[in-house]
């Protein structure tokens, strides 16, 4: 019977031979290193000297999150649309031990290339601002990875796209089928937000949406400013879309043991 090690290898020879992933990684590091420096530039200081710097700096996390998503959707879909998964799951009987060595080795790959978007965004913010007058003498301070603050919101965000990956690859699993999971996992990331914020829903439920939803709750770990009058906490944030992802994930392993392949 092949085990945890087997498997992994298996996962990591198919996700690297796969051109997609290649084109999809360097798609999430451009998206989200080009907006978040696009978005930087736009901001002016003294026009919004109070502006959250780092979790501007981030901003490109917002399109960057889709292309890990369609990565984590293919990473599983792409095997029912042609017929290998038949191959995975007879080579590898436990289907729950597949699924693991899917959901480490692209946990593993996205946290690679999340921490190099991130950076590139980081840095290109850290150059930008002081030219855009965010500078000590406006009260803007540096923006650096040696602030405890900054530092939690860069790898924070780059957890957060780990966890988009273990959410998208749970729902492709339950799902089966990979234009509806990724329209279902896009909804959940882009239309829930738009919800809130088109102001047409009683604010009780504006607030929920905001406390609860993936996106929302998930990108609290961005802010380093006001904290106090977010919906939801950094942590907390992070841990609902935690929860989302491993919710996903139990779904996704329980219908891959009842269904056939």
């Amino acid at each position: 019977m092949t085990g945890l090690g087997e498997a992994l290898r298996a996962e990591w020879t198919k996700l690297r031979t796969v051109p997609s992933t290649a084109w999809l990684l360097l798609t999430a590091i451009v998206l989200t290193v080009g907006v978040s420096t696009l978005a930087t530039v736009a901001e002016r200081c003294p026009a919004s000297c109070a502006e959250d710097t780092t979790k501007l700096s981030l901003t490109g996390i917002l399109l960057g999150q889709a292309a890990v998503a369609v990565l984590a959707v293919l990473v599983i879909t792409g095997e029912y649309s042609s017929g290998m998964i038949r191959i995975t799951l007879t080579a590898m009987p436990r289907r729950t031990t597949a699924l693991a060595a899917k959901a480490i080795v692209l946990v593993g790959v996205v946290l690679a290339v999340g921490a190099v978007a991130v950076l590139g965004s980081v840095l290109a913010a850290h150059y930008i601002l002081p030219g855009n007058g965010f500078t000590g003498a406006h009260g803007s301070e540096a923006l650096s990875l040696d602030a405890g603050s900054t530092l939690r919101a860069a790898a924070g965000s780059v957890l957060y796209l780990a966890l988009i990956a273990l959410l998208g690859l749970g729902l492709a699993t339950a799902l089966r089928d990979s234009g509806a999971s990724i329209a279902v996992l896009l909804a959940l990331l882009y239309i829930v937000p738009l919800l809130s914020d088109l102001g047409t829903l009683d604010p009780t439920w504006e607030h929920r949406l905001q406390r609860y939803g993936p996106m929302t709750a998930g990108l609290a770990i961005q802010a380093t400013r006001n904290l106090k009058e977010l919906p939801i906490g950094p942590w907390p944030g992070l841990g609902v879309l935690a929860a989302w992802a491993a919710a996903a994930l139990l779904a996704g392993a329980l219908l891959l043991r009842l269904r056939d392949a």
